[in-house]
């Protein structure tokens, strides 16, 4: 009687709300497997530790942090001190050999340039004759000498430039 006065079924509400229940139970079956894969992760993470172990192991890993921190300070440090020590030394070079006079032959003599990274250093100049075998220095200052260059200085010079 109350069917025919509201103008529906009973049966359909009823069908209706029981999919509704069979879908909630789906969903916490499936809840309930992924809370209980959780809680064996869980346990696998704290197995064999208190929470003391665990604090101390974090507390462990922290110092070495810090001391990783402190350690590359360090070696900063100590890198920007080599960079600063390294401006001096040479780091370019230019060679070249020659026959100083044409009746020796074999190319005996050499000049070799040897500049820093400002292109500041010094060119030598090895002359070997049948007397004996002569050397000699010039200074390079900003990639120029004071003094005039040989042929063979410049070469060496230019060489070690090009670097």
């Amino acid at each position: 009687m109350i069917e025919q006065y509201l103008g529906f079924d009973s049966d359909f509400i009823i069908i209706g709300l029981a999919a509704l229940v069979l879908v909630l139970i789906i969903l916490m079956i499936v809840h309930v497997a992924q809370m209980s894969k959780l809680k064996k992760t869980y346990n696998l993470f704290m197995s064999g530790k208190n929470a003391k172990s665990l604090e101390d192991t974090l507390v462990y890993r922290l110092q070495q942090v810090d001391e990783l921190i402190e350690a590359n300070g360090n070696n900063e440090r100590n890198i920007k001190t080599l960079f600063k020590k390294m401006e001096g030394c040479f780091q370019k070079f230019g060679m070249v050999k020659y026959d100083a006079f044409d009746e020796m032959g074999g190319k005996l003599s050499f000049v070799i340039a040897l500049l820093n990274e400002k292109n500041s250093g010094y060119i030598l100049n090895v002359v070997h004759s049948r007397t004996g075998c002569y050397s000699y220095v010039k200074e390079i200052i900003d990639g120029n000498s004071i003094v005039a260059l040989a042929e063979e200085e410049e070469e060496a010079l230019r060489k070690a430039l090009e670097l």
